[in-house]
């Protein structure tokens, strides 16, 4: 299914050999171990590695690094595979180091809500050590991701529109470059003007300028009062409508997430949910309880206004999750619409003036179409997903997947947005960077990774065309 085809590096024998004095059984050349971490969450096509090893520490990162630019062999760095881009395909072979092991929680500042984690730590575990705390970390991708991958891949998800995205929210990163040395980018302090702000360079770098072992996050306080709630309407329009209003006036909503009545069928399906079958908005407050209450009754008279009805409050903690949970899973709920086919997951992101107008279209494009698509979105930041559902066997599928998704891209160029909010780059998306940046900010990027990885070793085949 991919165009993107390179030839392997030889892997030597000897350099496997090094590794497995070194490491010992954390070093895998199983083939059951090389397939799953040759592919991620993603549709595209598998690419495994040549071996896997567990890291532990970030020392073991150093010294893999090394021994693999000594041999010029490729370095892909491995969380969690919740990507869905290919990010993390060996696209030339080489060796793949996984950080999963990398689990421990090593700083918690209360005072100073801020902390330092590796990188295998994901974060569900997180806030599960900060629940006693009154602290707690906001990024939810859906996924339950690694801290590491979530920073490589500049993740966001459903509480985007009020604490941003993991580019807000990384205080510093430590990180084994491509020659195996260890920097650390930043100290702790909320801000900084010493230098090039290397924390964001490495924030979606996604693997291909070296390989995060440790982050610094910043932490917030669980809220006073959380209120969620489901609301129909009867348009997709309508539900977006009330999106660009409530954020226009300022309100400070946690959560807004659109799901077309296709995906709220195939929710109440999977989720053994109850939903009525219409374009439905999911709503999250946080604050204090009178801050809560006049946001939730400022949106309900909004929602009522475009025709929004059967408001359902979630107030007991049970029953938010539940109803997140079941949200979560929209993308598995989806797949069973249509068992046995696969699911090109897209993404884009554009300004909230024109998000009615880039759905609608993409909507129209989606019903005019052969395959089957659900749309779901992150509303309050612009951003939303359209998967569709494809038989990879069909040539004709595949090809209309494809054109769907190009044309949802450019729409999305064209009203000044992203080809991706929040998926990243990969190789999937790779052929959008040139429309979306133009060549001469692409060869600045690429002068980029070429200063730093004049090698080409680091993830090779992602993010930067040609590099």
């Amino acid at each position: 299914m991919s165009d993107h085809h390179y030839e392997r590096v030889a892997v030597p024998a000897s350099l496997i050999e090094t590794l497995r004095e070194k490491f010992g059984d954390r070093v895998s050349t199983a083939q059951a171990v090389l397939d799953h971490h040759g592919k991620d969450e993603g549709w595209h096509d598998a690419s495994p590695p040549d071996a896997v090893v567990f890291a532990t520490s970030t020392q073991d990162v150093a010294e893999t690094v090394k021994l693999c630019a000594a041999d010029n062999v490729p370095i892909i760095p491995f969380g969690i595979g919740s990507s869905l881009e290919g990010h993390v395909a060996a696209l030339k072979g080489g060796i793949c180091i996984d950080v999963s092991r990398m689990d421990q929680i090593l700083e918690v500042h209360n005072e100073d809500l801020d902390c330092r984690v590796q990188a295998g730590v994901t974060r569900e575990q997180l806030n599960e050590h900060l629940r006693d705390t009154g602290l707690f970390f906001p990024i939810d991708p859906g996924a339950n991701a690694s801290i590491g991958g979530m920073t490589a891949t500049r993740a966001s998800g459903t509480n985007a529109v009020r604490y941003g995205t993991m580019r807000d929210n990384v205080l510093s990163v430590t990180v084994v470059t491509p020659d195996g040395k260890i920097i650390k980018t930043a100290h702790r302090a909320r801000k900084s003007s010493a230098g090039y702000d290397l924390t964001r360079l490495f924030v979606g770098s996604e693997g291909t300028l070296g390989v995060i072992t440790e982050i610094g996050l910043k932490l917030y306080g669980i809220p006073e009062a959380i209120s969620a709630a489901v609301c129909a309407f009867p348009s997709v329009e309508a539900a977006v409508n009330t999106t660009i209003m409530t954020i226009q006036a300022g309100i400070p909503v946690a959560r807004i997430e659109l799901l077309d009545a296709l995906q709220i069928r195939a929710v109440n399906a999977y989720s053994k949910m109850t939903y009525e079958e219409k374009p439905t908005l999911f709503f999250e407050f946080h604050g204090t309880e009178a801050g809560v209450k006049e946001q939730a009754e400022f949106v309900q008279s909004v929602a009522e206004e475009f025709g929004g009805e059967g408001f359902q409050w979630a107030t007991r903690a049970e029953d938010r999750t539940k109803l997140w949970a079941a949200r979560h899973k929209a993308y598995y709920a989806a797949l069973q619409l249509e068992p046995g086919k696969r699911g090109m997951s897209t993404d884009v992101c554009v300004p909230i003036s024109r998000l009615a107008e880039a759905i609608m279209e993409t909507r129209e494009d989606c019903d005019a179409s052969i395959l089957t698509c659900t749309m779901v979105g992150h509303v309050g930041d612009g951003n939303f997903h359209t998967l569709i559902l494809l038989d990879a066997d069909k040539p004709e599928e595949v090809a209309e997947a494809h054109r769907l998704h190009e044309r949802m891209v450019m729409r999305s160029l064209r009203m000044g947005g992203t080809c991706t909010g929040e998926h990243g780059i990969g190789y999937g998306k790779l052929a959008f960077m040139e429309a979306e940046h133009g060549p001469d900010t692409i060869a600045v990027m690429r002068a980029i990774k070429n200063a730093i990885d004049p090698k080409g070793l680091m993830n090779p085949g992602k993010l930067i065309p040609g590099a």
